[in-house]
């Protein structure tokens, strides 16, 4: 393997890191291995660092595509909790309203959930990294700003009640780029005049790269290292 050719990993994204803490680890072990200053490595689609799945690093030459990555269709499986609402519409935020749950069965839910399938538009969350004016939305919310942020169209192929009970719903979503699975959630949740918020979410395709194909963050650094060895002692 040749990192500054270019090469593509698969990580599995731990819990609790951002993407770019998978990058940085993997561009720091690359520079400090072989001694170099820099090198270009990204990442192919941004995941919440509460969500975990299919995470693409692309190095040096192969940094050119990502965006052909990015465009590629998504897969995530999230577990929704009903009746509770937060202000990121996932858990990093604390609970902020509590709603009633009682009329919702299977059978609501089936009647709502085809109404999210197709192209549709989408508010992003305002604890997000869309920028505004040259600034992350997410700066303005922490700051108590109210902000705008424009919906989106956006692609949405498929959703399957994979489980059901009362108070967890875990679908599969098969989605465009760009889809905000926190905004889904909190828009059933509005759907089923209960509220709702993400508790768990796991990117398990992008295009045709499945969770099966990846790696863990320490199996990465450690391959990482030792190609990077290899390369040094066949030069």
């Amino acid at each position: 393997m040749d990192f500054i050719e270019g090469e593509i990993l698969y990580i599995n994204k731990p819990l609790h890191w951002t993407s770019f803490n998978v990058v940085n680890k993997l561009r720091w072990k690359i520079q400090k291995t072989l001694n170099i200053k820099k090198i270009k490595v990204g990442h192919a689609g941004t995941l919440d660092p509460l969500a975990t799945g299919v995470l693409i690093v692309c190095t040096g030459g192969q940094t050119r595509r990502i965006d052909d990555f990015q465009s590629q269709t998504k897969e995530y499986i999230a577990t929704l909790k009903l009746g509770q609402t937060t202000p990121s519409f996932d858990t990093e935020l604390p609970v902020d309203k509590i709603l009633p749950t009682e009329h919702i069965d299977l059978e609501l839910i089936n009647k709502i959930i085809p109404s999210f399938v197709g192209d549709i538009w989408q508010q992003p969350p305002v604890y997000s990294a869309v920028k505004i004016d040259g600034k992350r939305a997410y700066d303005y919310a922490r700051e108590g700003k109210d902000i705008h942020i424009q919906p989106k169209l956006l692609r949405i192929d498929k959703i399957e009640i994979l489980e059901f009970e009362m108070p967890l719903l875990k679908i599969r979503v098969v989605c465009s780029k760009g889809t905000y699975i926190r905004a889904l959630a909190r828009d059933i949740g509005e759907r089923l005049g209960s509220g709702a918020h993400l508790v768990a979410l796991c990117r398990t395709k992008i295009g045709d790269i499945s969770i099966d194909d990846c790696m863990d963050i320490e199996t990465a650094v450690q391959i990482v290292e030792n190609e990077c060895l290899r390369q040094i002692n066949n030069s």
